[in-house]
């Protein structure tokens, strides 16, 4: 009877410490879930933010600002237009239209 008292009480321990290494896992793993959702929660804040400054650096505004400023770029006035015709392009429609349609 010692023997078999000397094996199960052997198992008990066993059993005692696999259950205290897998709770320790357990415990541990459910830290790493929690710090998981906690950055996915800080990213998904971190998305929306950063959507709405490109969304508001994108206006029709702040473009036109910007290049106002930054680049020194200014409106296009009739002034300062400079219209630009290509005598070989005008010549071409010219000629083509009176050789064209009859056979």
């Amino acid at each position: 009877m010692t023997r078999l008292s000397i094996i199960l009480l052997v198992l008990l321990v066993a059993s005692g410490l696999w259950l205290v290494k897998t709770s320790y896992e357990s415990r541990r793993l459910f830290v790493e879930i929690e710090r998981a959702k906690a950055e996915q929660t800080q990213l998904a804040a971190d998305a929306k933010r950063l959507d709405a400054e490109r969304r508001t650096e994108a206006t029709h505004l702040k473009v036109e600002r910007t290049a106002r400023e930054k680049l020194a770029m200014r409106l296009a006035t009739p002034d300062m237009t400079v219209y630009v015709s290509d005598s070989r392009a005008a010549s071409t429609p010219a000629s083509a239209a009176g050789q064209g349609g009859q056979p």
